[in-house]
């Protein structure tokens, strides 16, 4: 049965779950009908970060530019450049089995693709979830709504994974920034050009 989060609500993935491993990060979106003189692109990406908060490695990075991590245990599964359709927009697997013992947290961000540019931001971004389910039975675990906090951001932290002793939570964020990706990755240390 899936749980429904509210905005700062941890809920535990593995302690009802013994042996699981493999679940499916699904976000998902949809633009509203203001003419913003482009279309909507909006990009799912999953930082692996350490007890730091930041990245070890500029490959700890998943995006639609790095679509797998090196240990396997994160894989983007491709860049949906229209938010066209329900469901997930995107999606992200996780094998919490071969997550590298220095990552701690996974943070699942979406952004903008060149907001600045089209005049968007996530004011106009409604019906945005971020949502997890088992990989193996396809039943969905939780879910968290983000609702319609947002106004001028162009990037937003949907929610996190995280390591709690011997088990793997959630904790649903809902926080956004201005300055889209850019800023995502200063916050989390990966190099931008």
């Amino acid at each position: 049965m899936s749980v429904s989060l509210q905005k700062g609500q941890k809920v535990s993935l593995t302690k009802g779950n013994p042996g699981l491993t493999k679940v499916v990060v699904g976000l998902g979106w949809d633009v509203n009908g203001f003419d913003t003189g482009g279309k909507f692109d909006l990009d799912a990406a999953a930082f692996l970060l350490t007890d730091a908060g930041k990245v070890s490695d500029q490959n700890d990075f998943i995006y639609y530019g790095n679509l797998m991590h090196s240990s396997g245990s994160v894989q983007h599964l491709g860049d949906n450049l229209t938010g066209v359709g329900d469901g997930d927009d995107e999606q992200i697997k996780i094998d919490l089995s071969k997550i590298p013992a220095n990552i701690t947290k996974i943070a699942f961000t979406v952004t903008i693709y060149d907001a600045e540019t089209r005049h968007q931001n996530f004011g106009q971004v409604n019906n945005a979830f971020v949502r997890i389910y088992n990989e193996d039975t396809s039943e969905e675990m939780l879910r968290y709504d983000l609702g319609e906090d947002f106004s001028i951001e162009t990037a937003a932290v949907f929610g996190e994974l995280y390591k709690n002793g011997d088990e793997w939570k959630f904790n649903a964020i809902g926080s956004g920034y201005q300055g889209g990706l850019a800023a995502l990755c200063n916050n989390y240390g990966v190099d931008v050009e």
